[in-house]
């Protein structure tokens, strides 16, 4: 009899112990449930797209690139047609070199004007010692004075000339300088590492003014955007880290950091969470992946894959304790 209420004693010991960690556990389950570690988000691997545009219009010659192509910073792309803006070039050569003749004449112009000056004033300055001893006649001295104020006056115009002629030389070499810019701007070229995506014109078609040549995907700007609950995004800090795990590689997650975390709260689009989460407001977040990865892995790098976003909301926790895939 004794034994058997042992036993029962043990029984219910053990249940309550049983029924005190459960309560406990559940406890522990719904205070993370409050205030997780970790989060995830749908959301699809996007690229800031860049249009190449042409910045004067013109026919084009050849476009050296095709769709998908992947392109390096400053590699060509397309040529436009230059014939006019070389013609127009080697005639502002030509005529360049004929104004530097007219301010080469001009130059020594002045210095001859600057000598018959210096002679004008000595027979002045002679005539003038002269008239006040009475050693000449008046109309000597006023031929004289006539003289040297013509020399003056022969001397500014020349420097005058010079000055013109100066300014067409400049005015010229802008000219010259403007046109050689136009043709370095019609070779169109990667202003960043990317991937062609669409050919917009063909050879032989005409661009307008900033008319568009294709669109280039920058792989050097990749992230992901997705969407959190209002009491998650609040607690999240733009430099956050962030584990980006790809429907098409689980196995390799991706280093990335918040970037961007949108002011206002929006409902989630459709095509993102399901109905229940859609009655939620949302927050639209970035995260970027670093450019120096992209550069080691640009070969592979590509838009529009699916994927889930994990944020880390605890500074102190640890990725291994994070709800990642498990690698295979």
């Amino acid at each position: 009899m004794k034994l058997k209420k042992l036993l029962l004693t043990i029984v219910i010991a053990a249940a309550a112990a049983g029924i005190a960690y459960y309560v406990v556990l559940r406890y522990q389950q719904a205070e993370e449930a409050k205030h997780p570690k970790f989060y995830s988000g749908n959301g699809r691997i996007e690229a800031t797209e860049v249009y190449v545009s042409s910045k004067l219009a013109g026919r084009i010659d050849k476009v050296l690139v095709k769709e998908g192509d992947l392109v390096r910073t400053g590699q060509v792309l397309v040529e436009m047609q230059t014939n006019t803006l070389r013609a127009e070039r080697d005639a502002t050569i030509a005529q360049i070199k004929v104004s530097e003749g007219e301010l080469a004449m001009a130059e020594a112009t002045v210095k001859q004007k600057e000598s018959a000056l210096t002679g004008a004033e000595q027979e002045f300055k002679r005539q003038s010692e002269l008239i006040g001893k009475d050693a000449t006649s008046r109309q000597h001295y006023d031929n004289a004075e006539t003289a040297y104020k013509s020399a003056q006056a022969n001397l500014e115009y020349a420097k005058a000339n010079v000055i013109a002629a100066q300014g067409k030389v400049e005015a010229e070499k802008a000219d010259l300088k403007r046109i050689e810019a136009d043709i370095a701007d019609s070779t169109l070229v990667a202003t960043r590492d990317g991937r062609i995506q669409y050919l917009l014109a063909h050879e032989g078609e005409v661009l307008g003014v900033g008319g568009r040549a294709m669109n280039l995907v920058d792989l050097t700007d990749v992230y992901m955007t997705f969407f959190l609950p209002t009491a998650i995004a609040g607690r999240l800090k733009l430099g956050s880290e962030v584990k980006l795990v790809l429907d098409a590689a689980p196995e390799y997650p991706i280093n990335a950091k918040v970037t961007f975390i949108d002011p206002v709260a929006q409902f989630t689009p459709k095509s993102v969470e399901t109905q229940s989460e859609r009655e939620k407001m949302m927050f639209r977040i970035k995260a970027h992946i670093a450019p120096e990865l992209l550069k080691q892995y640009i070969d592979f790098v590509k838009t529009g894959l699916p994927g889930v976003a994990y944020v880390k909301l605890d500074p102190a926790a640890d990725w291994k304790d994070a709800p990642l895939p498990k690698a295979k």
